[in-house]
């Protein structure tokens, strides 16, 4: 697939247009919001665990290709963020989220051609990241609390620890922290090892920091087409009232 050709636009144009819809469709009850949210993270499982009895099937299991890339990490996050609506998974799992999958959508790693499973299936693990956390976030479904950043960014860093731990004892290279992927990508403008892992760090806070801004006031959002969301008495999660 040509970087930035007509396909690989194709797809994130198609991508960002669900992700900016269904939420507004939810909010506006055109979609039953609970649906929505338990179809999307039964898909997300689904496709998931279809995709590792084909891997592993093919490849067995060894320390090289184990599950734990963060976007390995941010698809079951958005998995449990669907079904369950706690807002630690929610927070961690949209900025994460959007952070990780957002940008492997605009670099894509491929092992194979479109549109050959394993292409495909990275478009919709990648993609379903996407357009599940911001359901999650902008659907109105749980608020994010203060210090919302901090938090996801710490606990990012904490699992960054123990992926680089468990690539120092086997040989690995998930989250591309012994180096950079062989695709071109964002880190090849950040310098050599271990210089570009820093810059990263620093840019992903950034990142961050910038999808705080749209959800930052998530609480406060107007009445949309008769729905009113309020927080519940424990402050975890909205109640939505749609008015005939």
């Amino acid at each position: 697939m040509q970087l930035f050709g007509s396909l690989h636009i194709s797809l994130l144009i198609a991508i960002l247009v669900i992700a900016v819809a269904l939420p507004v469709l939810c909010r506006r009850g055109f979609v039953s919001m609970r649906g929505a949210r338990l179809a999307l993270g039964s898909a997300l499982a689904a496709n998931e665990l279809t995709w590792w009895v084909f891997r592993y099937s093919r490849e067995g299991i060894r320390a090289a290709n184990l599950p734990l890339q963060l976007c390995d990490l941010t698809v079951w996050l958005a998995v449990l963020g669907c079904l369950t609506v706690v807002p630690a998974i929610v927070e961690f799992g949209y900025f994460a989220g959007i952070g990780g999958a957002g940008m492997a959508l605009l670099t894509p790693n491929l092992w194979s051609r479109w549109p050959n499973y394993q292409a495909v299936y990275f478009f919709i693990a990648h993609g379903g990241i996407v357009v599940a956390v911001a359901l999650l976030a902008f659907g109105g479904f749980a608020p994010f609390r203060p210090r919302a950043v901090w938090r996801a960014f710490g606990l990012l860093l904490a699992y960054a620890a123990i992926v680089g731990a468990f690539n120092a004892a086997t040989g690995s290279n998930f989250m591309f922290l012994c180096h950079r992927p062989a695709n071109p990508s964002l880190l090849d403008s950040m310098g050599p090892w271990p210089w570009y892992i820093v810059a990263a760090a620093a840019t992903t806070l950034a990142c961050f920091w910038l999808l705080w801004l749209p959800v930052r006031h998530v609480r406060n959002w107007p009445r949309i087409a008769g729905a009113t969301n309020q927080p519940s008495a424990d402050g975890r999660t909205f109640h939505v009232q749609h008015h005939a």
